[in-house]
């Protein structure tokens, strides 16, 4: 019979961004098990004060920036336009895009009154621009935006209230290209992102419909859709498109190979991966 960390060992070792092998040791008796712990907590420490010194000296950027940065990069050499657009939305905007009070998704959006609320997700932005540069630039039309989105998710290891998106969208893309084209987006994101052996999987959206899902093992990276569909009308869109998602905190642990989300995102208790609780 073998025992696994205690509740108290085990969320230290999460805190301090222990590997997947070091949360799944097991021991024989309890003396092994704290002889361990006090072992592999001195390593973590160690290594997380080794990155703080060389984060100051080096002047290094927060991985989340840089990962923000490579894909940029990336998607505008492919011919995508960068965006930026505002983090408070209207309630109409959602409804456009279904959630309405009833919709399971409206119960997590942090409302600032009764007409607005800070955005949930990027997509009715990018509708409201596509619906005018539509009027502007030939097709297609293709941009993209980095931003801080915001719901009410529980707290999890893979989970955070505030985190970044990447929302890559083309308008005009010819009806039967539309899944090698998302695939081929699926590829410049995963590849900017040092990610390898992805899977693609089709799943059904509570907003979009069918959707192709980005994932590494069981942890979801990124969804896509494709129009025309049936929201289009509302934002005056009439043509084919594809879109993918991706949430960038998501992206960076994978690569980073920690399993706390929440030791990379936007943070006061962590810094680049680093539990500041440490002495």
């Amino acid at each position: 019979m073998t025992i696994s960390w205690s509740k108290v060992q085990l969320q230290r070792l999460i805190e301090l961004n222990a590997t997947a092998e070091q949360l799944d040791m097991s021991f024989t008796d309890t003396a092994s098990r704290n002889r361990a712990f006090q072992d592999a907590e001195y390593e973590l420490v160690k290594r997380g004060k080794q990155k703080l010194e060389e984060l100051r000296k080096v002047k290094h950027r927060p991985g989340l920036l840089d990962l923000e940065d490579q894909l940029a990069r990336v998607l505008r050499q492919h011919g995508f336009v960068q965006v930026v657009t505002p983090t408070i939305i209207s309630k109409s905007a959602l409804a456009k895009m279904t959630i309405s009070d009833e919709h399971p998704l409206f119960s997590q959006v942090f409302w600032l009154d009764n007409k607005r609320c800070l955005r949930p997700m990027l997509a009715p932005n990018l509708y409201t621009l596509w619906k005018d540069l539509i009027r502007l630039w030939e097709k297609p039309i293709r941009i993209f935006e980095i931003g801080t989105c915001y719901r009410k998710e529980s707290q999890g290891a893979q989970h955070l209230n505030e985190f970044t998106m990447l929302n890559v969208t083309e308008l005009g893309t010819p009806v039967e290209e539309r899944h090698s084209r998302l695939e081929e987006m699926a590829q410049w994101i995963m590849e900017a992102a040092e990610i390898k052996d992805y899977g693609l999987l089709s799943e059904s959206s509570v907003v979009y419909g069918d959707t192709i899902d980005v994932m590494k093992g069981e942890v979801e990276l990124g969804s896509g859709a494709m129009g025309p569909h049936f929201m289009d009308e509302k934002w005056g869109i009439f043509d084919s498109w594809v879109g993918i998602g991706f949430g960038l905190e998501r992206l960076l642990m994978i690569r980073e190979g920690t399993q706390n989300v929440q030791s990379i995102a936007r943070s006061l208790t962590y810094l680049d991966g680093v539990r500041l609780n440490i002495k």
